[in-house]
């Protein structure tokens, strides 16, 4: 039966495979190969990265406990797959105050959170004295507080309005606080497709150029890539290969986040024809290349579960991913383009999905540092109840305690 099923399996895909499990690097052109796995194929693909992701980091799967606070929605930037932006005069526009934020920081550390992953629109009377004052503000109250902050697009905004040099500019986030930056605004690492997507964003080449900038200063970032809308296998193939080369050149990523487009509430599904989305399959594909590709360059494949839900992040860990990344808390901007998976996932539940995978569930920091390893479910801690508001029981689709995934 088994000689049957691997009868099925291109002998090229075969020989990629089995090249990769003798720890040979995976070449662009054979990911692109990869990445329209179909079949016996797809299958082959799944075990070897799951073998792979079993000898490099082992049976743990991985969790950190945070809140997202994205402190305002006003952007003028216009991202055609953007359904979280808002013009200031609309009528749910919000720029929080400092008050606001702090107490969505003292509710996600009555929950538990070691970090706060902070992110907000691009707002036009907001500059760098803004950036670096938020981040004063919540160190000085809550300084255990991790703080991964501003993704690469407000890095630059910031960056342009402050007139220091780049390397300056993020030293100076760093000495007030911020402790790793999101690796988003990536989308696809590829002009052509950016133009597209978002011609008024930071070019591929700003990207890098930040990310490396944070590197050698030792601030470590995650790495990104969003697909299922107009771009094709090669465009995610060179997006990984860039990945790469910059992570053989720094070692400043801590992890690779696969994020699915979410199309059902932006201009670029309902007005430009995008995809609906990826499918099951290349999610699959996606976190299985990616654990190959990334082997011994990048240790952490994060599932995104806000875009595939709990059931296909399951699967995922099946596929070379080892991470089920974060309990937002408070999720907007997936939400906002139409997610349909719920703004949190308590740790219990983390812990739960986990174990039902025959794996076992360890509460990590930001940068993977193991903060609790949950061998014995019946030494379990009693779930955090407090601090909880209204937004926090919202929008989960099994009606249980929220959190969910960076």
């Amino acid at each position: 039966m088994f000689q049957a099923m691997m009868k099925t399996v291109d002998s090229e895909v075969a020989r990629t495979l089995e090249a990769c499990l003798e720890g040979q690097e995976l070449s662009e052109a054979n990911a692109e190969r990869l990445l329209a796995a179909e079949g016996g194929d797809l299958h082959a693909l799944m075990w070897a990265a799951d073998t792979v992701r079993r000898e490099d980091v082992g049976d743990d799967v991985t969790y950190v406990v945070c809140r997202n606070v994205n402190f305002t929605n006003i952007c003028y930037v216009g991202c055609s797959f953007c359904g979280f932006a808002r013009h200031k005069h609309q009528s749910d526009a919000y720029d929080h105050d400092m008050t606001t934020v702090l107490d969505k920081c003292a509710e996600a550390i009555d929950r538990g959170a070691t970090e706060i992953c902070m992110q907000g629109g691009i707002h036009p009377q907001k500059n760098h004295e803004d950036y670096r004052r938020v981040v004063l503000a919540i160190k000085e109250r809550f300084p255990d507080l991790h703080l991964h902050a501003f993704s690469p697009e407000e890095i630059d905004w910031g960056h342009r309005k402050s007139g220091m040099e780049l390397s300056d500019y993020l030293q100076w986030l760093m000495d007030a606080g911020v402790g790793s930056l999101p690796g988003t605004a990536a989308e696809i690492l590829d002009d052509e497709i950016r133009n597209i997507l978002s011609p008024r964003k930071i070019k591929t080449q700003r990207w890098v150029e930040i990310i490396r900038a944070a590197h050698r200063l030792g601030l470590p970032t995650t790495s990104t890539l969003m697909y299922g809308h107009i771009e094709q296998p090669r465009h995610v193939a060179a997006h990984l290969g860039l990945i790469r080369e910059i992570q053989k050149e720094t070692g400043g990523f801590t992890e690779f986040v696969p994020l699915g487009y979410i199309h059902e509430m932006n201009d670029l599904y309902n007005v430009l024809g995008s995809r609906p989305g990826s499918t099951a399959f290349e999610d699959l594909r996606l976190i299985a290349v990616s654990r190959l590709f990334m082997r011994s360059h990048i240790q952490n494949i994060q599932v995104s579960w806000v875009k595939m839900g709990h059931k296909l992040g399951q699967i995922a860990l099946s596929a070379g991913a080892n991470d089920f990344g974060g309990t937002l808390m408070e999720e907007s901007i997936s939400r906002e383009s139409g997610s349909q998976f719920g703004e949190n996932t308590s740790p219990e539940d983390f812990r739960r999905l986990i174990r039902e995978m025959g794996r076992t569930p360890v509460e990590r920091s930001t940068l993977y540092r193991p903060l609790r390893r949950f061998d014995d479910p019946a030494l379990d801690p009693a779930p955090a109840a407090s601090g909880q508001d209204a937004s926090l029981d919202q929008g989960s689709p099994e009606g249980s305690p929220l959190s969910v995934a960076l």
